[in-house]
């Protein structure tokens, strides 16, 4: 039977040791997967998260005291998207909060300005309490 020589498929060295081995050692394996994942274009499942995270990192640095009104184009212009959200509230005037876990944001027109109410995720919001 001929041995077929084998090479770590991170870093070329020839490979000694189980038929199967792939990698010189695991340095050599997470260097490969690393780099792999970087190459291979983002899922839809990693999109999203990373617009959440990004949304919620916007809402947190513009709403610091709790309570705040934001122009949208401030925003918008931080890379905030508004169909990124966790879940919703509805107050009692019927107002639909949208959060991004623990920070919520309402679109409003004020002087024919868009603007967001910002707030944080109090817990007289839970489910059943509007």
């Amino acid at each position: 039977m001929d041995h077929i020589e084998k090479h770590c498929l991170s870093c070329g060295k020839s490979l000694t040791g189980r038929a199967g081995k792939k990698f010189c050692d695991n340095y050599c394996k997470s260097v490969y997967h690393y780099q792999k994942t970087k190459e291979d274009a983002p899922d839809f499942y990693h999109q999203v998260s990373q617009q959440l995270r990004q949304n919620r990192r916007i809402l947190k640095e513009y709403n610091k005291a709790g309570k705040a009104t934001v122009r949208c184009e401030a925003l918008l212009a931080e890379g905030f998207d508004p169909n990124f959200f966790t879940h919703y509230w509805k107050n009692a005037k019927g107002e639909v909060y949208l959060f991004v876990f623990e920070y919520g944001f309402l679109k409003i027109t004020e002087h024919d300005r868009n603007k967001y109410v910002l707030v944080q995720w109090q817990a007289y919001m839970k489910a059943g309490n509007s």
